[in-house]
């Protein structure tokens, strides 16, 4: 789509905030209004359509993209959709260690361990950890409760966590982010610790730096999205 507004703007509509180019409405893909549940997101929303040159550029706008999705994707199948993510709790990337060499094993465990105690003493609950990539099944208890704290979020706040669980693996650090126990540039480094020290071991090519680029933007983007909904 070529620009053809002037002006953006947020304004309230209902129990929620609108964006107009011009006086035209925002819409999502699927044609339902693009309604933000704060001001301070749909102003966010609303400066990536102000920024803007000729032609609008999804990846661009990553907030508008979250947005869509909460209203278009989520929110009309928000318990299958909670389901899915929940299921990450059964094979946390910060539960699996690498077994060498001591070194990133030591760098996994600190900011690993530091993950799970933060979940331990939030949802009360506990987790089995292992060398290696064989599967190690955790508590029932333990994955009942990540998933009833995942259950009791909206669509927004789906929206927003699914690629920080989907991107870094992770739910224990996607919820850390969630409840600003943690940055999500701590939170990034984390659950890249693997593919940062093959970097710092064996250097890469321009399209692989560009790749974990493109994913670190968008999950940064995921956890400013989470921000703008307080």
């Amino acid at each position: 789509m070529k620009r053809f507004w002037k002006d953006v703007t947020a304004e309230r509509e209902g129990e929620g905030w609108g964006i107009r180019l011009d006086s035209r409405r925002v819409r999502t893909p699927l044609r339902a209004p693009l309604i933000a549940p704060t001001c301070a997101l749909a102003e966010a929303i609303a400066k990536e359509w102000h920024s803007v040159e000729d032609a609008v550029d999804p990846r661009a706008m990553p907030l508008t993209g979250l947005a869509n999705a909460a209203i278009d994707r989520v929110a009309p199948a928000r318990r299958a959709f909670a389901d899915g993510l929940a299921r990450y709790a059964e094979a946390d990337l910060a539960c699996y260690r690498a077994e060498g060499p001591l070194k990133l094993v030591e760098r996994q465990e600190r900011s690993f361990d530091e993950l799970l105690a933060w979940a331990r003493r939030r949802y009360d609950v506990d987790f089995e950890t292992t060398y290696g990539l064989v599967h190690v099944e955790q508590p029932a208890a333990t994955v009942e409760r990540l998933s009833h704290a995942v259950a009791a979020l909206d669509s927004f706040q789906l929206a927003g966590l699914s690629p920080l669980v989907t991107i870094g693996g992770s739910l224990a650090a996607a919820l850390a982010v969630l409840e600003e126990a943690i940055t999500p540039q701590r939170a990034w480094d984390a659950v890249t610790i693997d593919e940062q020290w093959q970097l710092e071991q064996w250097g890469a090519d321009a399209e692989a730096k560009a790749a974990l680029e493109n994913r670190r933007n968008d999950f940064l983007a995921a956890a400013r999205f989470l921000e703008l909904l307080d």
